[in-house]
C-alpha cells in the first residue's frame, strides 16, 4: 500500500485555489474558510489512501492514466502520485469544459 509522505501544490493549483477562495470570500467570508478547510481535509485524506480518487475520465480516452481526481462539488481536484509524493495539479469547476482546460495545461508543461 502506498503511503504519501509529502503533498506538493503546483503553481497553477495554488492559483486555482486562491481564485476560488477569493471569489467566495467577496460574498461570504465564513463560507470561504469552510470550503478552504474542506479542500485541505479532503486532500490530506489522500495521505493514507492516495488511490481513492478516480482516474480522470476526460484523459483516460487519451490513454493518460497518471492523473486522478476527487470531487468537492462543484470542483474537481486533480492530482498525480509519484512514489511517496502527491502533486496537486489543478482545481477546476466541474461545470466548465474540464477536458479543454486540462489538455491546455498539460500541453504547456
Amino acid at each position: 500500500m502506498i503511503r504519501i509522505s509529502k503533498i506538493i501544490w503546483t503553481k497553477s493549483a495554488k492559483s486555482d485555489l486562491q481564485s476560488i477562495i477569493n471569489y467566495i470570500y467577496q460574498n461570504d467570508g465564513i463560507l470561504a474558510f469552510k470550503i478552504l478547510d474542506d479542500f485541505y481535509s479532503l486532500i490530506n485524506s489522500l495521505k493514507t489512501n492516495p488511490k481513492k480518487g478516480r482516474i480522470v475520465p476526460e484523459l483516460e480516452h487519451f490513454n493518460v492514466y497518471i492523473y486522478r481526481e476527487l470531487i468537492e462539488s462543484p470542483w474537481r481536484i486533480f492530482y498525480k502520485i509519484n512514489q511517496d509524493t502527491l502533486f496537486i495539479v489543478a482545481i477546476i469547476d466541474g461545470r466548465r469544459n474540464v477536458e479543454d482546460i486540462l489538455l491546455e495545461r498539460l500541453i504547456k508543461r
